[in-house]
């Protein structure tokens, strides 16, 4: 039956459990209502947002029966996707190992065992890159599904010293007269000795020439929508990691346009995890970005890498961070449903993917289907769309043998998951 909830109305509701996109799952007479701020188990009072034919969704206003793992948040939940700061964070990974668990089941019909492990993180400090937007000069994040700017620091995604620097590249904009900012890309290096600023300006303005040097920030580029160019105003825009995986020293370096993952504190964990379930043999590594799963794996020596990616800022690192193992790690400057496509391009042993959080599209899963590599690792940003994916591999011959998880996103609802398939014969 439609809903019979109305916006602004106020029920008492039960939480059940997470489901993806950071609200809870509770019913009222029947009617499903997704709430924000709650945790399983708990009794609250919600306020309706929206009402939709068939789903309500609404906010908590007051807790009636408060979960033991309940903790004062001190932020506004909704900046910056924050949707479980309100959660203990041991809760937090056992709330997104359900989500992993649910969607496999609903999706993909694969049954996981419980619980899915999920590596934990450093609720404070851990973000390397963010989007952040502008507004009256100020730049910060959106509250969950509006356009209303919030205090990026508050949520405690970045250093206080990224915060501090942000800060600067306000006020010397506002000095300068810049006009037109729309948003900042922020990119740093591990270590934060390094830290890049990208400021997008919407037509017509234009980039200024030349900025003064800004401590804290090591390159300042401008995005100009007029000529449709970066423009370098000061020092550079790339920034540089050293790290060691497995014991082999690595480095990447990057522009600040460039994708890259967003946690200092598991990255090395994410990509020695990857390393270890790449069989020997030929490896295809499909949305290679700057190379981090590529690279590394030339660092310990390995032979027969492919990488493929087909944005033009990360190609061109990739081809810059792969050049001292040529021989070892050919570079495909190309989209990856176009490079599979190609005739020439042999089976490999294990195929890594790290799609965007659309996940693959069905001529990139054709593609790999004809492959027919023995494994396929594939790194997902979206559990939704893995499951997805995950339910076409099934069905053509491929069996889940592994799947683990990482909270890159400490107190957000966003989760990534790192899932092997085996062919069946």
């Amino acid at each position: 039956q439609p809903s019979a909830l109305s916006p602004d109305s106020e029920v008492i509701v039960t939480a059940e459990k997470p489901v993806a996109g950071g609200r809870m799952l509770a019913r009222h007479e029947g009617q499903i209502v997704f709430v924000l701020g709650a945790i399983p188990g708990e009794r609250v009072r919600v306020r309706i947002e929206r009402a939709e034919k068939y789903l309500v969704y609404a906010t908590t206003v007051e807790v009636l029966e408060p979960s033991a793992d309940r903790r004062s948040e001190g932020a506004d939940l909704a900046c910056g996707g924050s949707l479980y700061a309100h959660v203990a964070y041991p809760r937090q990974l056992m709330l997104k190992s359900d989500v992993v668990v649910d969607a496999f089941g609903r999706i993909a019909k694969i049954r996981l065992p419980l619980p899915v492990p999920v590596t934990g993180s450093p609720e404070h400090g851990y973000r390397m890159r963010a989007r952040l937007h502008a507004s009256g000069g100020r730049f910060g994040f959106f509250r969950e599904g509006t356009h209303q700017l919030c205090d990026a620091g508050a949520t405690g995604q970045l250093l206080q010293s990224t915060v501090d620097a942000v800060g600067r590249v306000e006020s010397l904009l506002a000095s300068k007269g810049v006009s037109g900012v729309t948003a900042c890309e922020v990119s740093e290096n591990i270590s934060a000795t390094e830290r890049a600023v990208l400021i997008e300006l919407g037509a017509p303005y234009t980039a200024p020439v030349t900025l003064d040097a800004i401590d804290g920030i090591t390159g300042i580029a401008f995005a100009d929508h007029q000529s449709d160019r970066i423009v370098h105003a000061a020092g550079s825009p790339y920034v540089t990691d050293q790290f060691a995986s497995a014991g082999v020293p690595v480095t990447l370096t990057r522009h600040v346009r460039s994708f890259f993952q967003g946690n200092r504190y598991l990255l090395v964990r994410l990509v020695e995890q990857v390393l270890e379930h790449v069989s020997d043999g030929d490896v295809i590594d499909l949305y290679a970005g700057t190379g981090l799963f590529a690279v590394s794996l030339a660092a310990t020596g390995r032979q027969g890498l492919v990488a493929v990616e087909g944005d033009h800022a990360s190609a061109r690192d990739l081809e810059g961070n792969a050049s001292p193992f040529a021989g070892a790690l050919s570079v495909e400057h190309a989209s990856v449903e176009r490079f599979l496509q190609r005739r020439d391009v042999r089976r490999p042993a294990t195929i890594v993917v790290d799609p965007p959080r659309t996940g693959l599209s069905r001529d990139a899963i054709a593609g790999i289907l004809r492959l027919k590599a023995p494994r396929l690792v594939y790194v997902s940003c979206d559990v939704a769309t893995l499951a997805r994916d995950a339910k076409s591999f099934n069905e053509n011959g491929y069996r889940l043998s592994h799947i683990e998880a990482f909270d890159l996103f400490p107190n957000t609802a966003h989760v990534e998951a790192l899932a092997v398939f085996d062919t069946s014969s």
